[in-house]
């Protein structure tokens, strides 16, 4: 697998709080790289690097090993790094097709006679959401009629449509129930499979252990344990994170 990103030693100090000291992790094309740890433990803050919304104190980030200096989250965008956040940025009343496309419609015409394609924008968000699993017969009805595991999972496809090569959700399955956190972990697992490197950040190791290829946990913003699929068991994840 090769590498996409890679975190070498970062570290991020706010005044004399030390929020991550040293930490390091890789993320690979077409694997899913859990990031595990209790409130407080660095995972935002180490989200907010990776994603350039904030700069570290120390360290170096390596993009398909070229060290990378990101002054905002557009700078990242544009280099294929997207976060999926709880929040997800979509908006309830608007339809689907638009969440999915919003200010970045497909358009035919030129001059005064551009308009926004309807029929491509509508086949698009189907498409992509079909590549996820997620059936949508009526792409025109307002996004607050998809439940919350099919909103994630609208959310990762339109990432991976615009672009993504690495992929952080941040506590995707956290309000979800069983159903839904399939939903969503399955639209993960078929992102890895398209060669994009997945990041998925919970506090559950049962979803990371259900589709986790590596994990890496989080403890008082050190790495405490890096670890692989084959080498742990579920078992053995629960118990370091109790530590």
């Amino acid at each position: 697998m090769s590498t996409l990103l890679e975190a070498c030693h970062l570290s991020k100090r706010f005044g004399s709080v030390t929020a991550l000291d040293d930490v390091s992790l890789s993320l690979h094309a077409g694997a899913i790289t859990c990031l595990l740890g209790d409130n407080g433990a660095g995972k935002s803050t180490l989200i907010h690097m990776l994603s350039g919304a904030t700069s570290p104190s120390g360290g170096t980030l390596l993009l398909d090993g070229v060290a990378q200096s990101f002054n905002s989250p557009r700078d990242a965008m544009r280099a294929g790094i997207s976060v999926v956040h709880q929040d997800l940025g979509l908006f309830p009343l608007m339809c689907i097709w638009r969440n999915f496309f919003l200010a970045a419609e497909i358009t035919r015409g030129a001059g005064l006679l551009r308009r926004i394609d309807v029929q491509a924008c509508e086949q698009g968000a189907v498409t992509e959401l079909a590549a996820l699993g997620i059936t949508v017969p009526d792409p025109g009805r307002a996004l607050a009629t998809m439940s919350g595991g099919e909103r994630q999972c609208l959310a990762i496809a339109r990432a991976l449509h615009f672009g993504a090569r690495i992929l952080i959700m941040d506590e995707p399955t956290a309000a979800l129930g069983v159903r839904q956190s399939e939903f969503v972990l399955n639209a993960a697992v078929a992102a890895a499979r398209r060669g994009t490197a997945v990041m998925i950040v919970t506090h559950n190791p049962r979803h990371a252990y259900a589709v986790g290829d590596e994990f890496v946990i989080l403890r008082q913003g050190r790495v405490g344990a890096t670890l692989l699929k084959g080498a742990t068991t579920a078992a053995e994840l629960s118990s370091l994170l109790s530590i």
